[in-house]
């Protein structure tokens, strides 16, 4: 290891290229970051690292050639749609190359030692994007790809994939379904979409228990997220000892987050990370790999990016106190929903 910082961050101007100006996902939430870190003169405690585009080879990896050959399709013909939800231009193509090789940069920057922590802001997102389809703003799975080819290329078996975006990652999930070299827990705010995500969702054959999720319901706060991490994400850690973290990273439980009903806060944030690199450090070496994925309130996005690179980093940088309003969980007690988990869990109850 050298003197330099053991925190990275990985980006291109080209993902500015791929943008709607009336689309929640827009090249506005990668500048509110950048923005902010340089406002914060905090590019000097990180590696800054440029990405190399995916092969179509490490796309497949975890999507059809079928899906592949599609979306190119698509993109050469100037198709403005992928779904209803998810719009195209044409540089789509190149820009979701370049989201799914950023993921695989910060993962190859950290699994050669270069880093002990690499998050990847990479944009179009990815955890929606499942083997033979793209959907809710994602072509490519950046963080399936880059698990798939950690999995493959140094020969691990034991990958701890912690999604905290507000929406349920059923294209992870359905990646990694029937392999238990992959721990996949979702925190989740239920109902919203993709309408995937339940308890009884704990995948098939190999790899049944190691699919966990935690679909708590909208209103759930800063209490209810650490009281997962206390008694779901800390002790199915304790079992399966990751040799790596990943974390489809989304900050769109963000209590103004115009997409989602979750009330977190940016301690609440900080807490999810400091929660998650106590678990790297314990059990990985402290390599932790985040992927950039939802928050749509760009102060709110940029301050919680930030919030989370310093828990990492170990920064002495205060956290903003701004308070969330108080959390009133609607439909079902999340309490409940925890201990159901807990029952359901075959890892928990080994």
């Amino acid at each position: 290891m050298s003197n330099k910082p053991q925190i990275g961050i990985v980006y291109h101007s080209d993902c500015f290229m791929h943008t709607n100006d009336n689309h929640p996902e827009r090249k506005e939430r990668l500048q509110a970051i950048l923005s902010q870190l340089e406002k914060e003169n905090l590019f000097s405690k990180l590696q800054s690292l440029p990405p190399a585009p995916a092969t179509a080879e490490e796309i497949g990896m975890v999507h059809t050639k079928q899906y592949i050959e599609y979306v190119h399709g698509l993109c050469e013909r100037r198709a403005p749609y992928l779904d209803p939800d998810t719009y195209l231009t044409p540089h789509s193509w190149d820009v979701a190359l370049l989201s799914a090789g950023g993921a695989l940069t910060a993962m190859r920057a950290v699994m050669d030692n270069k880093l002990k922590t690499c998050y990847s802001l990479g944009r179009p997102p990815g955890h929606h994007a499942e083997p033979n389809r793209g959907m809710g703003f994602c072509i490519f799975n950046n963080g399936a790809i880059a698990a798939r080819i950690a999995l493959e290329d140094y020969k691990l078996s034991r990958i701890l994939f912690l999604d905290w975006d507000v929406h349920h990652g059923n294209g992870t999930q359905k990646a990694f379904y029937h392999d238990p070299r992959v721990l996949f827990v979702s925190i989740h705010q239920s109902p919203a979409f993709p309408g995937t995500g339940h308890i009884n969702e704990i995948g098939e054959g190999e790899g049944q228990g190691y699919n966990v999720n935690i679909p708590l319901p909208p209103g759930c706060g800063d209490s209810h997220y650490a009281k997962t991490f206390e008694e779901i994400i800390i002790p199915l850690a304790d079992k399966f000892q990751p040799e790596l973290i990943m974390v489809s990273a989304g900050q769109d439980a963000y209590h103004e987050d115009p997409l989602a009903g979750m009330c977190i806060s940016f301690e609440g944030f900080a807490n999810m990370a400091r929660q998650t690199k106590q678990i790297a450090d314990k059990y990985a070496n402290g390599k932790t790999v985040l992927f950039l994925e939802g928050g749509y309130q760009l102060q709110g996005l940029s301050e919680a990016v930030i919030t989370i690179l310093a828990e990492f980093g170990g920064w002495k940088r205060p956290i903003n106190n701004e308070s969330a309003p108080n959390a009133a969980p609607m439909y079902e007690d999340p309490d409940e929903i925890i201990q159901a988990v807990k029952k359901a869990s075959i890892l928990l109850n080994l």
